[in-house]
């Protein structure tokens, strides 16, 4: 069975907003990769695992969560089970993140980065 690994760091793809289902007055970081991931089907012969790096805006990266990100991904890449390694992240510094990490990582699997322009709670 492969695993897909998924680290949660935040970001308005992770973001709520206190009026139900809205775009508007978001808090980016407030919603757990757990809680991401909770409705998806993944294929017959995969197992998702979630694991929290960071719950953080974006625009607060810093070198600290890059070097625990980096730390994570290359745990798991050396995991001969995962198949590979998607990021949740925000989008203001998704670049730098990803730079990083082709920079420091030797990795044999792809390192997939994703997401979102609304929050987690928008209705679209």
């Amino acid at each position: 069975m492969k695993k897909i690994v998924i680290l949660g760091t935040g970001g308005t793809i992770a973001g709520r907003s206190q009026q139900q289902q809205s775009n508007l007055n978001y808090v980016a970081g407030s919603v757990a990769v757990q809680e991401l991931i909770a409705e998806l089907t993944p294929p017959p012969d995969c197992v998702l695992l979630a694991e929290q790096v960071a719950q953080i805006d974006s625009k607060d990266m810093e070198e600290s969560v890059w070097y625990a990100l980096a730390q994570r991904c290359q745990v798991h890449l050396h995991d001969a089970e995962v198949a590979g390694i998607v990021v949740t992240h925000g989008t203001d510094t998704l670049e730098e993140s990803a730079f990083f990490l082709h920079s420091v990582l030797v990795a044999d699997k792809p390192i997939v980065f994703t997401c979102a322009m609304r929050p987690a709670t928008s209705a679209s």
